[in-house]
């Protein structure tokens, strides 16, 4: 359920600000999506699975403050990121 080195590289050069950018909070937000999308994934299958429920619910309000951020930093740089990764629909 760990996200590959690839995987992070990929996503890091798709949502990066920067050239060096690696922790800004599109980068993060996007790679929590990747977690939280792989745990939803894993959960239809073990429905009894009680701690990676729990840690999916962490994960997924620690992407909701990091959105709650970024609205309020930069509104437009939100709607990009909300649109590009499909959540909030």
């Amino acid at each position: 359920m760990t996200l590959t080195q690839e995987r992070k590289q990929e996503l890091i050069s798709n949502y990066q600000l920067h050239e060096t950018d690696t922790g800004s909070s599109a980068v993060q937000i996007a790679m929590l999506t990747e977690r939280i999308n792989r745990l939803s994934e894993h959960l239809k299958s073990n429905q009894k699975d009680h701690s990676s429920r729990r840690g999916l619910l962490k994960l997924i309000g620690q992407r909701k403050r990091l959105l709650s951020y970024l609205q309020t930093e930069d509104r437009e740089q939100y709607q990009n990121l909300i649109s590009r990764l499909g959540i909030r629909g």
